[in-house]
């Protein structure tokens, strides 16, 4: 059975949703499946803008067909060849031999090592600024590497003023029948997954983002097509905010994210006994994510929203806990920068934890410890438990 719906007179969404993979890109969870996000454009020439993830190819190729009406398929236009995407061109072209791909040289390059038909008959090589006229309208290509892979471009129809964003403004989460962000609450139900997309998959490539954001302040824009989640048509200078934020790396919001990783349960009793003393104090930003236990997608996440970060660890081995210093390796790895930092350490007879997590944070950019390192032998007595009123005291300071 078919599942499409129309954008506009000339656009139609021709997508479909997993909600059976469990993890995304096999290592993260989620929750909500995923949506992968196809458009066909019908004018004198049809254009179909990416192709899906093999997980969903029947349901693609049943759209594809009702959407085209027994037309030929003229163009498909690459913008990323990550197989989420690019998947089912090998089928696509057993189904449409006369399509012609439009992509550029990088993605050319991509294309010949995931595949072996002769591309050489059916390519046209794009570069920045050339523009493929169909009828009525006009794709112009932008080149936007590392947003997040080296071949990615996005493609602007000056007709509809739409941008097709490739990986970018994309969000984890199947769509429910809604395709457009406006016909949900975003910000109840969808911005929480819209940044744990964005900082784990896009967030170490902050300087490139910015560079894509100043391409696109160029343009017209009155639609954004990405390549997963919901479509913008309205506010969409909401969203493009949020981008501008987390690629600069700039805290979205004052609070304090906690993160524990406890063995026995007393370093976790001294991050929730400052997490009372946080709220004891009137601050109502406060999370708290177990390292043992949460996914590090969604600390990552948090570590990105929050303006300060209280890192809580458990010697083990001589070092760091190993959960923690998983999330801190990943914090690295996904360029975190810019944030407030405080440390609570333990070890009963040697704690090494809090230097070590020191100086991790000292391979980052501009992750400043607001105060001593709080440390305890095995569990917090008297000195600790005001050490900890203090440090409430300092982060409440910084947050008015």
């Amino acid at each position: 059975m078919q599942c499409i719906r129309k954008i506009n007179k000339d656009l139609t969404w021709i997508g479909a949703n997993d909600r059976q993979l469990a993890l995304f890109e096999n290592v993260y969870p989620i929750p909500r499946g995923v949506s992968y996000n196809s458009y066909l454009l019908t004018d004198e020439k049809t254009v179909l803008l990416d192709t899906a993830d093999a997980a969903v190819g029947q349901q693609f190729f049943e759209n594809l067909e009702q959407a085209l009406q027994g037309r030929k398929l003229d163009y498909l236009v690459v913008h990323h060849m990550e197989p989420d995407h690019c998947a089912l061109i090998e089928g696509l072209l057993l189904r449409h031999p006369e399509v012609r791909i439009v992509t550029n040289s990088k993605a050319a390059t991509m294309i010949r090592q995931f595949f072996d038909f002769d591309l050489d008959n059916r390519l046209e090589t794009v570069s920045e600024g050339d523009v493929l006229n169909t009828g009525k309208h006009e794709l112009h290509f932008v080149m936007t590497p590392m947003v997040h892979w080296p071949e990615v471009m996005m493609s602007y129809d000056s007709t509809d003023r739409i941008l097709f964003a490739a990986d970018a403004f994309g969000t984890f989460g199947a769509l429910n029948g809604h395709i457009f962000a406006d016909e949900v609450d975003f910000d109840r139900d969808w911005l929480d997954e819209a940044r744990r997309y964005y900082t784990n998959i896009v967030g170490k490539y902050g300087m490139q983002v910015q560079n894509t954001l100043k391409k696109a302040a160029t343009l017209d824009i009155r639609m954004i097509c990405p390549l997963h989640g919901p479509i913008w048509r309205e506010n969409l200078g909401y969203f493009i905010g949020k981008y501008d934020l987390w690629s600069k790396y700039e805290p979205e919001t004052k609070g304090v994210l906690i993160v524990y990783a406890s063995i026995y349960g007393h370093t976790e009793a001294a991050a929730n006994n400052l997490a009372l003393r946080l709220s004891e104090k009137g601050v109502r930003n406060i999370a708290m994510h177990n390292a043992s236990h949460t996914d590090v997608s969604y600390m990552v996440s948090d570590s990105f929203k929050y303006s300060h970060i209280v890192l809580a660890s458990s010697t083990y081995n001589n070092g760091i806990y190993t959960p923690m210093e998983n999330y801190l390796l990943e914090l690295k790895y996904h360029n975190l920068q810019n944030r407030r930092v405080a440390i609570i350490e333990n070890g009963s007879w040697a704690p090494q934890s809090g230097k070590l997590m020191r100086e991790l944070l000292g391979q980052m950019k501009n992750m400043e410890v607001v105060a001593e390192n709080i440390s305890l032998k095995s569990s917090a007595k008297a000195e600790q438990v005001d050490a900890i009123a203090q440090l409430a005291d300092t982060l409440v300071g910084e947050l008015v």
